[in-house]
């Protein structure tokens, strides 16, 4: 473990060392040795993304939603999602999301709008995350990566919601993104469902 020059203030935390854990092409896991608030000395755990999320709410002309179901690995269980990925460094995130779109359903969208930029997880990771509204939709040829085996389906707007409610959709960008697009519609007097 190398000590940082001089320790690193991080509001009231101070880093005295910090030391890759583990490392591959998408995270680092850093070790960092602390001094914390209360001024005991303490470890904390942190995971940093090398790219950012991006999540795309698609909606269609007759109110669907773009859905993409693939199985989990971290989970092992099988998930319905909007589509969304990784948009590395170097990226302009809304060409990231146009990417991630046409690669996992071969949707095209002509109108974006970005809907809001969250955290995820922030009490272990780094993790950042923009969400998109995408219209005027038109369809073209998919190219999933290899480590993706998807199911695409479109879901009226109203279902999509509901599914994150009663647990059909656990995926948080997915509920993110539904969820606010939703509570746009009704504070401009939209309907819903």
């Amino acid at each position: 473990m190398s000590p940082d020059p001089e320790p690193v203030h991080v509001g009231p935390w101070r880093r005295t060392a910090r030391r890759i854990a583990y490392e591959n092409p998408w995270i680092t896991v850093w070790h960092d040795d602390v001094v914390r608030p209360d001024g005991g000395p303490g470890i904390y755990g942190v995971v940093h993304f090398r790219t950012v999320a991006a999540g795309i709410v698609a909606i269609d002309a007759d109110d669907r939603v773009l859905l993409v179901g693939q199985h989990r690995y971290t989970l092992d269980a099988y998930s319905w999602e909007i589509p969304e990925g990784g948009v590395p460094p170097g990226e302009n995130a809304v060409d990231g999301a146009r990417r991630e779109l046409l690669e996992e359903t071969g949707v095209v969208a002509a109108t974006w709008r970005e809907l809001g930029r969250f955290h995820l997880s922030n009490s272990v990771t780094d993790e950042a995350a923009l969400l998109y509204l995408a219209t005027d939709l038109r369809q073209e040829t998919s190219d999933p990566e290899a480590t993706e085996e998807l199911a695409v389906r479109w879901v009226p707007f109203g279902e999509a919601v509901a599914m994150t409610l009663d647990g059909r959709i656990t995926d948080a960008l997915a509920i993110l993104g539904l969820q606010r697009v939703a509570l746009d519609r009704l504070r401009a007097g939209a309907p819903t469902r």
